[in-house]
C-alpha cells in the first residue's frame, strides 16, 4: 500500500497501534480485511487533509465586475467580505470592479484585463450581450471560470448562474398587485434599469404574463432605462408619466425607487402599492417610512457563497457541486424587515 506518512501518523489517525499497521502496509499475515481498510481510510484522510492545508496556504483571487448602482454593488462587496472567512479551504481575495454604468466595451476590456494578469474566477454582473457573450468566451478558453450573478448571461460559457430566481419574482410581484389592488381598472407601471439586463427581462415576462391572467383589467405600462441612478431614472420617467392618468400600483425592477416615488409626487400621482427589488440602504429608508409597500429580497451572503463555492469545485479544492441552487425570492414588508 502506497503512503507518504509515517507509520506513526497513520496510526494515530487509523486508531491502530503502530506494529498493526506496519503488518498492513508491508502485506503481512493475520491482518483482517476490516483493519486494513481502517488504514487505506485514514491514508485517504491524511491526504485530504494535506490538501486543505496545502490550500490554506495558496492565495486565490476572485475578481468581481459588476455594472450597478452605488448602493447594490456596496452591498454585494460587503457581502462578499462577510463570508471569506467562512469559504474554506483556501485563502480567498476579492478584487471589485464596481460602476453605475458599464457600457459594452467597457465591459469587454475590463475582461481582458483580467485573462491578462490572470484570476482564479470572474463573477460579472453584465448586460447581456453578443461582444460580452463572446468575452466570457476568451475569459472561458483562458481557463478562468466565470459566474453571473443576480442578471444571467444567456447562451454563454459561464460556468453557473447564482442569484435570484427571476421569473419567480415577477410572478410573486404580480401575485402581490393582483391581490392588494381592489377591482377595476387601472394602470401599472413597471421599470427596468436597462433593456439588456436578461433578469429583469425574465422578471418583466414573468410579471406581464401572470398579472394578465390574475388581473386583466389592469394595464402595464412599461419603461427601461436609467440605469436605477436617480437623475437618469427621472429623465426616463418623466417622458412617459403625463400618460399615466390612472395609475395605481408600480413594480420597480431595476432600482432608483426613491427617484421614481419623487418623479410621481411632483405630478401628484398617488399608488396604492408599490413593489421593489433588493435592501439595501435607500429601500431599508424607504420602506421604514411606508413609502415602499413590499421588498423582494434575496439573501447576497448566500449567493455569493454559492459563487465562491463553484470557483472552488472547478478548482478541485472541495468536492464537485452537482448544480448551483438559486435563490428564492423573500417578501418584506414594514413589519418584517431584518435588522
Amino acid at each position: 500500500m502506497t503512503h507518504r506518512f509515517p507509520i506513526k501518523e497513520i496510526a494515530r489517525q487509523a486508531g491502530l497501534g503502530t506494529a498493526t499497521v506496519d503488518r498492513v502496509l508491508n502485506a503481512r499475515a493475520h491482518v483482517s480485511p476490516q483493519t486494513a481498510l481502517r488504514v487505506k481510510a485514514a491514508i485517504k484522510e491524511l491526504e485530504a487533509q494535506e490538501a486543505q492545508l496545502s490550500a490554506r496556504g495558496r492565495r486565490l483571487f476572485f475578481d468581481f465586475v459588476v455594472e450597478a448602482p452605488a448602493r447594490f454593488s456596496r452591498e454585494v462587496k460587503s457581502a462578499a467580505e462577510a463570508i471569506l472567512q467562512d469559504i474554506g479551504p483556501a485563502v480567498c481575495r476579492p478584487r471589485f470592479l464596481l460602476q453605475d454604468v458599464m457600457e459594452e466595451d467597457e465591459v469587454v476590456a475590463a475582461l481582458r484585463r483580467i485573462q491578462k494578469r490572470g484570476s482564479q474566477g470572474l463573477c460579472l454582473k453584465a448586460r447581456d450581450t453578443a461582444k460580452i457573450r463572446e468575452a466570457i468566451a476568451q475569459t472561458t478558453a483562458a481557463g478562468i471560470p466565470v459566474v453571473t450573478l443576480v442578471t444571467d448571461i444567456g447562451q454563454s460559457d459561464r460556468l453557473a448562474y447564482v442569484g435570484l430566481d427571476n421569473s419567480g419574482a415577477g410572478r410573486t410581484a404580480a401575485y402581490l398587485i393582483a391581490r392588494v389592488l381592489t377591482a377595476g381598472s387601472g394602470q401599472v407601471l413597471a421599470t427596468r434599469s436597462h433593456r439588456d439586463f436578461l433578469g429583469e427581462k425574465e422578471r418583466a415576462d414573468a410579471f406581464g404574463e401572470t398579472l394578465a391572467t390574475l388581473r386583466p383589467d389592469l394595464q402595464v405600462i412599461s419603461v427601461q432605462g436609467g440605469s436605477g441612478v436617480d437623475f437618469a431614472t427621472s429623465k426616463v420617467l418623466s417622458d412617459v408619466v403625463d400618460g399615466l392618468d390612472e395609475l395605481r400600483a408600480v413594480y420597480s425592477m431595476g432600482g432608483g425607487n426613491r427617484s421614481i416615488l419623487r418623479t410621481l409626487e411632483d405630478r401628484g400621482l398617488r399608488t396604492e402599492v408599490f413593489v421593489a427589488h433588493d435592501l439595501d440602504k435607500e429601500n431599508r429608508d424607504l420602506i421604514d417610512a411606508r413609502r415602499l409597500d413590499f421588498i423582494l429580497h434575496h439573501d447576497l451572503k448566500l449567493d455569493l457563497k454559492h459563487a465562491f463555492n463553484a470557483f472552488l469545485s472547478y478548482h478541485r479544492l472541495i468536492s464537485e457541486q452537482a448544480t448551483t441552487p438559486i435563490s428564492t425570492v423573500q417578501v418584506l414588508t414594514p413589519e418584517n424587515i431584518p435588522p
